[in-house]
């Protein structure tokens, strides 16, 4: 099983800037495998990573996510060339569709239809990459642009049919699309006892394709924290889980909740949700249940989080992405070499 951390988020701003590069190096001497940019509508995605290429030699730079609906699939084709260009080909290309509150309301653009969107991106995407000429005639893409004076033209970089494309999906036809196409899936929402919910429609993809699930790097995400208070711990996160199922979409398109909900816990996501839009942040973030927190999480006594390590090993996990709390990159690096330490330690009991 790998490791990498994120950088960036959809508030980060740029503050403390030198402080998560030296965090960043160190994770790396550390020997975390990849590390991946988050972009909403703080900093985006590229840039961090790029700079972060010059300052590193080994660790893998991931986008976590591009948001289509930002950028059309020849730029991200183009970027995603150039970034491997000066990485040294370290460069993994993440995709995902975001949200209708994002895609809408900053970018202008439609979210209607966002799978068949996600769909043809990759499928440009990918024509770009394997320096075919750029032309294509889908339901949301047309290239060249009709009527005009274009015509088909094929990047001028060296193809690189190889860069590895991860998605960011949750739905079951977006989880298909991911098990059909893409390289690895950058989970969210994850309960390792309930991974069904997410690699049965991903392995249906995977059949239909003539893969199979061993194919995909499943990476997900999960808090961590060593500490005897568990009690603590669990209210510590129960806020953010609260802003998940509540906040990070409209009361319509919330995918996070409809992952929670679809992993049996429907009836607390909806009155999460329910509290939280009515304003009632105190009451929802009070509405999270503990089993929620602990079974997304690496947190407690290092036996709690032994036994969960064991539990993503079972489901079929990868990779995993280590958050570490405190309140500098100092208090956050130390926690994640703890963690690292504890990892390796439970990781070489399984090789043994």
């Amino acid at each position: 099983m790998k490791t990498s951390i994120s950088i960036g988020s959809a508030y980060y701003n740029g503050e403390d800037w030198d402080d998560l590069v030296d965090y960043t190096v160190k994770a790396e001497q550390l020997g975390v495998d990849q590390v991946w940019s988050a972009e909403a509508w703080g900093m985006d995605a590229i840039v961090p990573l790029a700079f972060i290429a010059a300052k590193t030699e080994k660790i893998k730079l991931g986008t976590g996510i591009l948001q289509i609906s930002a950028r059309v699939p020849s730029m991200i084709a183009m970027t995603a060339q150039s970034l491997a260009t000066v990485s040294n080909d370290r460069f993994i290309l993440g995709l995902g569709v975001s949200g209708p509150q994002v895609v809408e309301g900053l970018h202008g653009a439609s979210f209607a239809s966002p799978l068949g969107r996600l769909k043809e991106c990759m499928e440009i995407v990918r024509m770009g990459l394997n320096g075919e000429r750029l032309e294509y005639d889908g339901k949301h893409y047309l290239l060249p642009r009709p009527g005009g004076e274009g015509k088909p033209i094929r990047l001028s970089q060296p193809p690189r049919p190889n860069l590895p494309i991860y998605l960011a999906t949750l739905g079951p036809k977006s989880l298909e699309l991911t098990g059909e196409q893409a390289n690895g899936w950058l989970g969210t929402s994850f309960i390792p006892e309930h991974a069904d919910v997410f690699f049965d429609p991903m392995s249906k993809g995977a059949a239909k394709a003539g893969r199979s699930m061993s194919d995909i790097d499943v990476q997900v995400g999960a808090s961590f924290e060593i500490g005897e208070n568990v009690e603590q711990l669990i209210e510590d996160r129960k806020p953010g889980l609260a802003f998940t199922l509540g906040g990070m979409g409209s009361a319509k398109t919330n995918f996070y909740n409809d992952a929670f909900s679809r992993a049996g816990y429907a009836d607390a996501a909806e009155e999460v949700q329910r509290l939280w839009i009515e304003g009632k942040k105190p009451e929802a973030i009070r509405r999270v249940p503990d089993e929620m927190v602990l079974k997304t999480s690496l947190i407690g006594t290092e036996d709690m989080i032994r036994e969960r390590l064991r539990a993503y090993r079972d489901a079929g996990v990868d990779t995993i992405r280590l958050g570490t709390g405190g309140k500098t990159w100092k208090e956050r690096l130390d926690a994640l070499d703890e963690g690292l330490d504890l990892f390796r330690r439970e990781t070489a009991e399984w090789a043994s």
